[in-house]
Parts: C-alpha cells; structure tokens; sequence
C-alpha cells in the first residue's frame, strides 16, 4: 500500500481542463463531491466523508493538495498553504476571477453523476475550497452546494474579503439559479477572519436562498466547522441538506 491509498476508497485519477488529480471513491447512491481543506485529506476530512457515505452518498474525494490521510501539523499547513499561494488552479488573491480548478470540479461532478445516477449532485468544500461548490453551480446538476468557511480570495482588504472567487459571468449564473430555487447552505465561525464579509455578499447576491449556519466562536482560532472544530449539529445539518436535496 503507497502513501497515497485510503483503505476503503478505491483510487483514481481525473483530467479535465489540463488539470490532473487523483480521485478517492466510496459508497453508493447519488454523488457528493467532498472538497478537502487545507492542509488535504486530514483524518478528520475522512471522518466526515464516511458519514456522508454512511448516509447513503457516492463520494468522491479530489486530492489537490498534501499527503491523503496525513493529520495535520504546523510544518504541513505552511507548506501546504505555501504551494496554494502559487499554484495556478487556484485565484489565492484576484479579485472576480473563477478558480481555473472549479472548472475541473465541475467535469468531476458531471462524470460522477453519469456514473450513478440520480437527480443531481452535491458537493461541499472547506476553507480554500470552501466557495467552490458555489462555483459549481453554474451546472445544473448540482443540486445541492454548501460552503463551509469559504476563504478565497484571501480576505487582503475589503474588496477581496467580500469577493465570492466567481467571474461576473459565472456569478451571474449562481445568482440566477439561486432565483429559481437552488439553495445554497453556508457555515462559519463568527469570528473567523479568513472568511471575510462574504456571508454579507451571499445574502445580498442569493437572498432567501442562501441559508447561513453561524456558529458563535469559543475561540479566535475556529474555523473548521465540520473537522478541526467539528460542530456535530452542523455535520448533522449538511448532511441532512444532502438527503433532502438529493434523496428524493
């Protein structure tokens, strides 16, 4: 077994848009596409994506970054958010600019509901790739997007700490599919920085269909809602989301 074998989750890899990961594949039923943080696929990232398989999900893990099952340490989050700083999937610090990453997620999320069905996908991304999903619903398959502690761009000034990581054409996709009903459930710690004034911008571009989980801070460090800082209600509340959005 190499360093980069889950056991349970069967290995791939997938290319779309130049841009190649491996993939990580469990379960069965309708498809969620479980976008880790950083500094990767955390032991804890894992426990959360076996719940969403326990539900009754087909989940696919993207590996974008890190060690797949390595727990998390100060060395290994500065490299890793060194390597986010400079990759180019990623718009770390543009303004109204779409990830070049979202368009590979999306592929993924095609493919994954090709694979299996169903009335369409959901996805959840945290932290770098918390806004992702929001990306991702420029597709209309995805059913049922949730951002937890979205962080990109990275909030340097309050244009950026309020920017979505969306271009105008894609934003204007999200707004109208958020008008004709697709949802949109966040979550975040009051006073986590690093999410900015985005759940502001949501509300004022989604309105009523963005639901907002706002968890008061035990401390200023908070900031994984559904690992690190796990909220157990909150865990309940996404997946709960899933089923309702896709188990019909």
């Amino acid at each position: 077994m190499s360093e980069h074998d889950l056991p349970g989750w069967e290995r791939g890899e997938f290319t779309s848009a130049g841009i190649t990961h491996d993939t990580y594949r469990k379960g069965s039923g309708p498809g969620v596409v479980v976008i880790h943080e950083i500094p990767g696929i955390t032991p804890k990232v894992l426990r959360f994506a076996d719940e969403v398989v326990e539900r009754g999900f087909t989940v696919v893990l993207p590996d974008l970054m890190g060690t797949p099952g390595k727990g998390p340490s100060s060395p290994y989050l500065v490299a890793s958010m060194a390597k986010l700083c400079v990759a180019r999937e990623f718009t770390t610090f543009a303004l109204n600019q779409t990830s070049p990453v979202i368009a590979w997620l999306r592929a993924l999320a095609r493919q994954l509901h090709t694979d299996v069905g169903g009335p369409g996908v959901g996805a959840v991304g945290m932290c770098f790739a918390g806004g992702f999903a929001l990306g991702m619903m420029v597709d209309e398959i995805m059913l049922a997007p949730v951002l937890s502690q979205p962080s990109l761009p990275l909030p340097l000034g309050s244009a950026r700490a309020g920017d979505l990581n969306l271009s105008p054409d894609d934003e204007a996709a999200v707004v109208q599919r958020a008008r004709s009903g697709c949802e949109v459930l966040g979550l975040r710690f009051t006073e986590d920085r690093a999410v900015g004034t985005r759940f502001a911008t949501l509300r004022e571009k989604l309105g009523d269909a963005f639901i907002a989980v706002e968890l008061p801070s035990r401390a200023k460090s908070d900031h994984s809602v559904l690992t690190e800082q796990r909220d157990d209600e909150s865990v309940e509340r996404v997946l709960d989301f899933f089923v309702e959005k896709l188990q019909t």
